[in-house]
């Protein structure tokens, strides 16, 4: 990748490769014959749709998957939506994806174990993919905690249509935050599984973006993250 900048309970249904975006279904055999069966009998339709670019032309912009993730609490949910209204308000048409919504929906069926947490960003990725061919600017806000994570998002999205923004905050002060109290149910053992506490969280080595918000105001974080998605959305 280039341009980087720094600016301050079905645990055992999926096993992603970390190098690929299908998935290896642990089934019975007879299960994963009838979905091979299935898949044989499917023909996406995408070729044959509106292209990508008319629907581009239409909207005067060009679509872009941007991609925050961190610990709860780090502040990027309060960025996405904040990114949106930005957008929405110069004239582009942008969709919002968050953890916590996909998750009350789409989602519920997932608990958080890592390969529940794989299931979850693979759907996701999917959705976010769906609203690039309709030509929209699309910001993702999930916690996102394992490279190969990030990666597999990567992959079915496209790495040249995908910008990772990690919103970077200490797992201390994100502890201090507590906006949505989870912490402190993670901290009485009411929740299991929690990210930086009993489950690892991956920062990565090279994300296109990094917004520190333990040294920047959100207004800060905000002004550094439209300057940078604006040139990219932006209509040739």
């Amino acid at each position: 990748m280039s341009g980087r900048v720094h600016v301050g309970n079905t645990a055992s249904l999926v096993d992603v490769p970390r190098d690929s975006a299908t998935l290896s279904l642990r089934l019975p055999p007879q299960q994963s014959n009838h979905l091979n069966d299935s898949a044989r009998n499917i023909h996406p339709a995408f070729d044959a749709a509106a292209k990508r670019t008319t629907k581009e032309a239409l909207l005067n912009q060009r679509a872009r998957v941007i991609w925050l993730y961190g610990l709860s609490g780090s502040g990027k949910s309060t960025l996405a939506v904040a990114l949106e209204e930005r957008l929405h308000a110069d004239g582009y048409f942008v969709e919002l994806l968050d953890g916590d919504n996909v998750r009350g929906g789409l989602n519920q069926d997932l608990g958080f174990a890592d390969s529940d947490r794989m299931e979850n960003i693979r759907r996701i990725s999917e959705v976010a993919k769906l609203f690039l061919t309709a030509g929209a600017v699309t910001v993702v806000s999930f916690i996102t905690p394992k490279c190969e994570m990030r990666d597999l998002a990567r992959s079915i999205v496209g790495p040249d249509d995908f910008t990772e923004v990690f919103v970077k905050c200490s797992f201390e002060t994100c502890q201090r935050r507590d906006v949505k109290g989870l912490y402190a149910k993670a901290n009485a053992g009411a929740l299991s599984n929690f990210t930086g506490k009993d489950s690892s969280f991956e920062p990565g080595e090279d994300p296109d973006l990094v917004l520190d918000t333990e040294s920047s105001s959100l207004d800060e974080s905000l002004k550094q993250l439209y300057e940078y998605v604006l040139p990219l959305v932006r209509a040739a």
